[in-house]
């Protein structure tokens, strides 16, 4: 049986790709940056410091399942969104805090992965 293509796709990775990656490795920077800042402060909020130590965890493993995914790597793609939204209710839960950074990270990947992921993963292993 013949296959069907419906994406005309080549393993190269063209501008709409690296778009889509930058801007969710920018927002993912930016909830890093919010991190920090709450670490620096967290003397004057009582954040305890054990939570500094998970959510920091949060920040580098969804940098590294975005390099992943850069990679064509699907443990990438599925880890992503999972931390994400753990990082999202562990800011909402522990500190009543809702991060637009992690929603519009989320927004981005939904939409992005619709026009620039999913045509490419024939190419992810």
């Amino acid at each position: 049986m013949e296959e069907y293509s419906y994406f005309d796709e080549d393993p190269k990775k063209g501008w709409g790709f690296i778009l889509a990656f930058a801007s969710l490795m920018l927002f993912t920077i930016m909830g890093l940056g919010i991190d920090v800042d709450e670490y620096l402060q967290h003397e004057y909020l009582n954040i305890p410091r054990w939570y500094f130590y998970i959510i920091f965890s949060l920040d580098i493993l969804m940098m590294i399942s975005l390099v992943l995914m850069f990679f064509y790597r699907k443990i990438g793609i599925f880890t992503f969104p999972v931390l994400l939204i753990l990082h999202f209710f562990m800011h909402n839960y522990y500190l009543s805090t809702f991060l637009y950074t992690d929603v519009t990270n989320l927004f981005l990947f939904t939409g992005f992965g619709m026009l620039a992921i999913i045509p490419k993963w024939k190419f992810f292993k």
